[in-house]
């Protein structure tokens, strides 16, 4: 095995439409904790995030793009009730096996929707910021471009796409630390795939391109920064 190169011929267990799906479940609902310990969220909230939600004086609309068990915005929502700041959640998922999970965690002002960002920017709909969570690394490099810019049309505000960064060390670390949450999930397999799938800064940035800033919030994890351009003749 090399982690050179990013290997984009490899294929998530949970990607599969005929995989287990009480394992799925599982490893849907045990990511909350995965993403409490390595998402970075907190970090990406207190520097990127909240600050362009105070700006706002109205409640803000914030969209998750393949939002899966539905764990991060569920977290970023509690951020923000503590910090007084009224703000509603939409998480998108194409994946009704995913939708399952997240639906659980639904309130008033978190709502979850089976379908993609390309037809949701087709219905015009627009919001303050949009974010992903480990969404890059699925995709292939003809795929990452067209990803960019759907998100990027449904708002006119910040998008913010986070992901695993590949390397020895996170795979070396993850491969052991994951070991007491393993049982009964696809986390191990998957995670050590995906670390296999996602790419390295210098890479990530090279294929956005310059309207994106590629920073690195915390260890192992990239964050890619756009902005939107709803509204302007692109979106």
């Amino acid at each position: 095995m090399s982690l050179r190169t990013r290997d984009t011929v490899l294929r998530e267990l949970m990607d599969d439409p005929d995989c287990d799906p009480v394992r799925l479940a599982a490893t849907l609902r045990r990511f909350d904790t995965v993403n409490r310990l390595i998402g970075g969220w907190g970090r990406v909230w207190e520097r990127h995030l909240a600050p362009v939600l105070r700006g706002l004086d109205r409640p803000a609309r914030v969209l998750d793009v393949g939002s899966g068990g539905g764990d991060v915005i569920v977290r970023l929502a509690d951020r923000a009730e503590r910090e007084g700041l009224r703000v509603e959640w939409l998480g998108i998922d194409p994946d009704e096996r995913a939708l399952e999970v997240a639906r659980e965690r639904e309130r008033s002002n978190v709502t979850f929707a089976a379908t993609d960002a390309a037809a949701l920017r087709a219905t015009g709909i627009r919001f303050d910021a949009v974010l992903s969570n480990h969404v890059l690394h699925h995709l292939g490099d003809a795929d990452l471009a067209g990803f960019a810019d759907d998100t990027a049309a449904l708002t006119a505000g910040p998008v913010f796409h986070s992901d695993i960064e590949r390397g020895r060390l996170a795979y070396a670390l993850y491969s052991v630390g994951i070991t007491p949450l393993q049982h009964g999930t696809f986390l191990r397999t998957d995670g050590l795939r995906s670390i296999r799938r996602s790419h390295r800064a210098d890479e990530l940035q090279a294929a956005l391109g310059g309207d994106w800033q590629v920073v690195t919030p915390a260890p192992f994890r990239l964050l890619a920064i756009g902005r939107g351009h709803a509204g302007d003749r692109r979106g």
